[in-house]
């Protein structure tokens, strides 16, 4: 197992310094001058060539290059102060370290995902799994019909239904704000609970399906049948030898919806009036901030590989062949 993490590493590091160099050229390698973009609209022809010696510009684009990664890793300094590491650039717009900032909005964001992930996890599948036991009776159907709605809804659709009924019309929640959880663990689960809820809620449904289905599959395999045959009970076998294989799709499946879960978090940032890094994103974009936009991205895609890797370290525990391929 621990060979089977250190390759994952590996490779996830790997793909995190290509992105890094495809993010670098994408931006600073562009046609735009994003100098031009940080001095504003009414600048002189000097102020413009200061930001460009500030930024590194005026260098050869190797070394801005060399800078960019090897402030990662080192830091930087910039005429504003030292950028410690890892460092990913100054922000424009905010006039700071784009570290400093994405790290003041993370938690915000790391909550929303996090909750969200477990809701729509332990729901989807746990209704899945009783549907599957259940197969053919009142339970299966109402479970199965209740996912076919839930699949149908979206974040921006019903944040703001969710947000009338609740909190504007019969004012029984306030409105979702962020506590840190460190402070008041009730006052954070109080604040996030409504978009983390509407969050989940079109996974919920698509791994209620998935874990049926799943589950259902492996009630007919043979290994299954002949723990039924030799007088084992239903519900032993069920837990002892079908829950665990029919995980292997659904953990597959979960590593491709990482990313939109990520996605999911912008909308939902969006929806709530939320500061986590969704809405740093949107600003970025808006601002045409590239070191706060480039930033975001690179720690969107490390928060993805991550998660990646602990997905593939699940899969290598519930099915053992993984280990040697």
């Amino acid at each position: 197992m621990l060979q089977f993490i250190i390759r994952r590493s590996v490779g996830a590091l790997v793909t995190l310094f290509l992105i890094g160099a495809a993010t670098f050229f994408l931006f600073v390698a562009a046609p735009s001058d994003y100098a031009s973009l940080a001095c504003g609209k009414d600048c002189s022809p000097a102020r413009l060539e200061d930001i460009r010696h500030a930024l590194g510009l005026d260098q050869p684009l190797a070394t801005q290059f060399w800078d960019f990664m090897s402030g990662i890793v080192a830091g930087r300094d910039f005429p504003q102060g030292d950028c410690p590491a890892p460092c990913l650039g100054r922000s424009f717009f905010y006039n700071d370290n784009v570290t400093s900032i994405i790290m003041d909005r993370f938690p915000l964001t790391l909550s929303l995902t996090v909750g969200a992930l477990l809701v729509f996890l332990v729901l989807g599948i746990g209704a899945g799994m009783i549907a599957a036991y259940r197969r053919g009776t009142l339970v299966d159907k109402t479970a199965t019909g209740a996912s076919m709605v839930l699949s149908s809804f979206q974040i921006y659709f019903l944040g703001p239904i969710v947000l009338l009924i609740f909190v504007y019309s019969t004012g029984w929640v306030e409105n979702p704000k962020y506590i840190p959880f460190t402070e008041d663990p009730a006052g954070w689960l109080g604040g996030l609970w409504i978009p983390m809820a509407v969050m989940a809620t079109i996974f919920t449904g698509q791994y209620t399906r998935m874990a049926r289905s799943s589950m259902i599959e492996q009630l007919q395999e043979e290994h299954v049948r002949t723990a039924r045959a030799k007088g084992m009970g239903k519900k032993y076998v069920f837990f002892r030898y079908a829950w665990r294989g029919s995980l292997i799709p659904i953990v597959t499946i979960l590593g491709i919806d990482l990313s939109a879960l990520l996605g999911g978090g912008v909308v939902t940032e969006l929806t709530f009036d939320l500061q986590g890094i969704g809405r740093l994103a949107v600003t970025g974009a808006i601002t045409k901030d590239l070191p706060l936009t480039m930033g975001v991205m690179l720690v969107g895609a490390f928060f993805i590989l991550l998660l990646n890797i602990l997905v593939d370290i699940a899969y290598a525990w519930i099915d053992p062949r993984v280990r040697l391929s």
